[in-house]
């Protein structure tokens, strides 16, 4: 055999085994993917942070892991920690979630009755109306996914707020609160869904003392 025939047949080999390798490599891959699940938002410490330290936008980043690794719970955004004080002491890059904050000494009677859940969201509204105890309307504003107009519905009316605080402002420079509503589970699924693929939910302030209702409403872009 000559010596061209026989390099021929090595390199022949090597991208056959080099194939294989890369496939075995690529069903590795896949496997691992699957047992780790998509990648996730967890929110995670700029830099160390002591136990007792309030919550800052600049103690908080964003990192991107596997569904797997990402705490049960945790909040979806960095704003609904902000302001909160830390129980324990959190390493930088460690994940901050709910379970690492200090709690207040629990209130006379149960926060939640049965079948309520606490919902929370970060929404446009005012942060001197929008407080623990008030009681506020939801609105909805949303795209339409084929590019035709979009809406804002009236979808929550009368909800109680547990807790507030104030959230950054929007880009515009319009305020936000992150705020804890009391919500039944089926409004509280509502709510997450909205936060998702809504472009904005705003909450009203009511009047102390005013629980009228006035039933479904929803404006176009269309007005008048």
């Amino acid at each position: 055999m000559s010596r061209r025939r026989r390099a021929a047949l090595l390199l022949g080999l090597a991208l056959v085994l080099g194939a294989f390798a890369a496939s075995d490599v690529a069903r590795r891959e896949a496997a691992l993917r699957a047992q780790l699940g998509p990648l996730v938002d967890v929110v995670v410490a700029r830099q160390p942070l002591d136990a007792g330290r309030r919550i800052q936008a600049r103690d908080l980043a964003v990192r991107r892991v596997p569904e797997r690794f990402a705490p049960v719970g945790g909040p979806a955004v960095p704003e609904l920690l902000l302001g909160q004080r830390l129980a324990v002491p959190v390493p930088a890059g460690a994940q901050v979630t709910e379970h690492q904050l200090a709690r207040a000494a629990a209130a006379t009677g149960p926060l939640l009755r049965r079948g309520e859940r606490a919902a929370e969201v970060v929404a446009a509204g005012s942060p001197a109306l929008v407080v623990a105890g008030a009681r506020v309307d939801v609105l909805v504003t949303r795209d339409r996914g084929d590019g035709g107009p979009g809406s804002t519905e009236l979808a929550l009316e009368d909800v109680e707020v547990l807790a507030a605080r104030r959230a950054p402002a929007t880009e515009a420079g319009a305020p936000q609160v992150a705020a804890g509503l009391r919500v039944t589970v089926r409004q509280a699924v509502y709510l997450t869904a909205a936060a998702a693929f809504a472009r904005e939910i705003r909450l009203l302030a009511r009047a102390p003392g005013d629980r009228r209702r006035t039933g479904p409403a929803i404006v176009g872009d269309v007005l008048g």
